[in-house]
């Protein structure tokens, strides 16, 4: 592995710039200001993207705003159709889509595929709009009077997303916001912005209205311009903790519906009746696939009595076998997202050597099937993890997964609970007494039975307990169509001609 410091594509060739979308065209930025996209399988930079300034932050919500009330008041059956014609252009165009992913993010282009089909499938629940918008209707509430209700759409909402799931994760709020009426202003991650210009190409070629769907690139600046514009009806955002609760704190004291889905450390718990293969199988899948870097990864292993002593084999056997490497190769897991992080993740070896822990794998120094240069770091695989060490208190975000030992499953249970986060968890076992009993006792929103990574299908809602979640609901399914709409009652009189004169009291039955 090379700790040598990333470099431009050339410092002969000028890299290209990635721009905002506003009113359905790309628009450079005026700001002065750039950051750069690594390449992380390389460690160069081989792009820049523009940072927004406040002029630009506003001349997006502007746009938006303007046009919010054609989209608003655009039929039903158009905007369905509209959703449809998307749908079906990321699915003929995904391929091209999964490498501009792998490119800047660095996974290997089959988890690149397999996180645009997450994203499909909370759009083609988005198309099925019209049924999950219906309001209700009482006649003859009183003598003449007729009470109903319809769903609105908020305005203009922001999404802020991270780089781990680039197209996933945004695709799990705009589809739905956009279906039910809403105009949209993206702000993706600095580090791989380039997929969320691709998927606004896509939605102009639909026949999306300018307008309607704005990427914003930017920093901490674009963040803020959503959260404290008053233009802005809500505010939709995954990532860490302090940012989660940092955008949840400043977006509802502005007055805006606020989802913040935050950080976790996602455990597996493990009786001795389990099906170790599979747990061996699970963990290698949960614990190392995208490199780590997802807030439903497995990072914990908790093994109920002796269990440990014959998984812990089992797994380092199978981690022999992971090829390490570019992710256009067809390796196993690709780079982390940058130096920096690459830096943090591998200081946690030393930290858990420091706390008495017994690493078995180490990720560091290993052989890859890529550049020198890469932000490489491989699967490390850590037994015995004191609960005081930093490796099991922080999330590490990385493809590093602890081995904690415990005499019981009601052990087990208590040490689950009494964490922090309450985001995903699973249980490994052949009694369905104690799967059950697990389900019920435990304090996590997303519980996995003898499944590692328990995300709900687009017509769940995905969104944990406690640290894990700030707002109003979870993200997608029904709670999404909830979170992006709002409710009108309507009470209707339409007196017939014989009415009987003026009334000024209230209704009568």
């Amino acid at each position: 592995m090379t700790t040598t410091a990333p470099t431009t594509a050339s410092s002969s060739t000028e890299i290209p710039t990635i721009d905002h979308w506003i009113d359905g065209k790309r628009v450079a930025g005026t700001s002065g200001r750039t950051s750069p996209v690594f390449d992380p399988a390389l460690g160069v930079a081989t792009k820049n993207v523009a940072l927004a300034s406040q002029e630009e932050i506003d001349a997006a919500i502007a746009s938006a705003k303007a046009a919010f009330p054609a989209w608003r008041d655009l039929s039903i059956t158009k905007r369905q159709q509209i959703m449809f014609r998307f749908r079906e252009l990321v699915n003929e165009r995904k391929d091209e889509l999964a490498e501009i992913l792998t490119a800047e993010h660095g996974k290997v282009l089959s988890d690149s595929l397999g996180e645009i089909q997450r994203g499909l499938e909370v759009l083609e629940l988005a198309t099925g709009f019209p049924h999950l918008i219906k309001g209700e209707f009482s006649q003859q509430v009183s003598t003449g009077v007729d009470v109903y209700s319809t769903k609105s759409p908020l305005g203009v909402v922001g999404v802020i997303s991270p780089f781990n799931f680039p197209v996933m994760v945004p695709m799990w709020f705009f589809p739905i916001a956009i279906a039910v009426g809403n105009t949209v202003v993206l702000k993706p991650s600095e580090k791989d912005p380039s997929s969320s210009i691709f998927l606004a190409e896509l939605f102009k070629e639909a026949g999306l209205p300018d307008g309607v769907f704005t990427v914003l690139q930017g920093d901490k600046l674009a963040v803020d311009g959503l959260l404290n514009s008053p233009d802005v009806a809500s505010i939709s955002f995954v990532g860490s903790t302090p940012i989660a609760r940092y955008i949840y704190e400043t977006a509802a004291k502005n007055g805006k519906r606020v989802q913040a889905l935050g950080g976790a450390k996602n455990h597996m718990l493990v009786l001795p009746d389990a099906d170790l293969d599979l747990v061996a199988d699970s963990a290698i899948n949960a614990g190392f696939g995208s490199a780590g870097e997802r807030c439903m990864a497995i990072s914990v292993l908790v093994a109920v009595g002796d269990v440990a002593d014959m998984v812990v084999p089992l797994i380092t056997e199978r981690m022999k076998g992971l090829t390490i490497g570019d992710g256009r190769r067809s390796c196993d897991m690709g780079p982390l997202v940058t130096k920096q992080h690459r830096d943090k993740v591998a200081s946690y070896v030393d930290i858990a050597i420091e706390d008495g822990a017994d690493v078995v794998v180490d990720g560091r120094g290993i052989q890859v099937d890529g550049e020198p240069g890469g932000f490489w770091f491989g699967p490390t695989l850590i037994d015995k993890v004191p609960l005081t060490s930093r490796v099991y208190t922080e999330e590490i975000f990385g493809p590093v997964l602890s081995i904690v030992r415990v005499d019981t499953y009601e052990e087990g249970v208590a040490l689950i609970n009494s964490g922090a986060f309450g985001n995903g968890t699973a249980i490994f076992t052949n009694d369905g007494g104690a799967a059950r009993r697990f389900q019920n006792e435990i304090e996590v929103g997303m519980i996995g039975i003898n499944v590692p990574i328990p995300v709900p299908v687009a017509y769940y809602s995905f969104g944990g307990f406690k640290d894990s979640i700030f707002g109003d609901s979870k993200a997608y399914g029904l709670q999404g169509f909830e979170f992006f709409t709002r409710e009108k009652a309507i009470t209707a009189r339409w007196s017939d001609p014989s009415h009987g004169g003026i009334n000024l009291g209230f209704p009568q039955a």
